[in-house]
Parts: structure tokens; C-alpha cells; sequence
């Protein structure tokens, strides 16, 4: 895991060991891009949508948040770790997920 000024990244490799554990990943990409292919277990909550609904996303000690590249992503754990919530940003986000090869849920649901 590495330190981008405050916020903390991992890479997708490290994150498929910790979301297979159950970890909470919050995908903040638009619903037509989560359609077409998210992390298994991904809870959906657009970046602008962010202020409004953090609520929703359940308390544990860490939350991982990914989007497409890890720019949107990078936003959300922003204010998530301004909100007092720890929030570790998932560098290269889905796209390098999928290249590295993990699963990938389609659809609306989580998967």
C-alpha cells in the first residue's frame, strides 16, 4: 500500500486478496460503466452521488474505493477521509483489474 499526500492506494492485486475477505469496495463510476463490468461484491455509488449517500456505505475500519482509472476514485476518498472515514484509493482502477485478470461481475447487482 502507498501514501498519495494523504491518501492511501493499493494496488488491484492487493485488493482482489481483501475483497475475496469480504473487505467493502465502493465503485464510484457512472451505472452504465458498472453495467459493463465492476469488481465482485462492488456496492455502486456514483461520484456525485458521494456526499449525499456515504451513509450507505457500511462501517469498517477501511473502505476501498475504485472507478475506472483511480482519478474519480482518488476524489471520493478525499472527502471520505474528510467525512472521518478511512478510504484507500485502488490505483488503475477497474480497467486494471481486468487486465491483471481477476473476476468481473456484469450487471446491476453487486455479484
Amino acid at each position: 500500500m502507498t501514501d498519495q499526500g494523504s491518501i492511501a492506494e493499493i494496488q488491484v492485486d492487493e485488493l482482489r486478496a481483501l475483497s475475496d475477505a469480504g473487505a467493502v469496495v465502493v465503485d464510484v463510476r457512472m451505472p452504465d460503466e458498472y453495467l459493463e463490468a465492476h469488481v465482485p461484491g462492488a456496492l455502486l455509488i456514483p461520484l456525485p452521488e458521494i456526499p449525499e449517500r456515504h451513509g450507505e456505505i457500511p462501517a469498517t475500519d477501511t473502505v476501498y474505493v475504485i472507478c475506472r482509472s483511480g482519478a474519480r476514485s482518488l476524489k471520493a476518498c478525499e472527502f471520505l477521509v474528510g467525512s472521518g472515514r478511512s478510504a484507500v484509493n485502488v490505483t488503475g482502477g477497474t480497467m486494471a483489474w481486468i487486465e491483471a485478470g481477476h473476476p468481473a461481475a456484469t450487471g446491476s447487482e453487486p455479484g
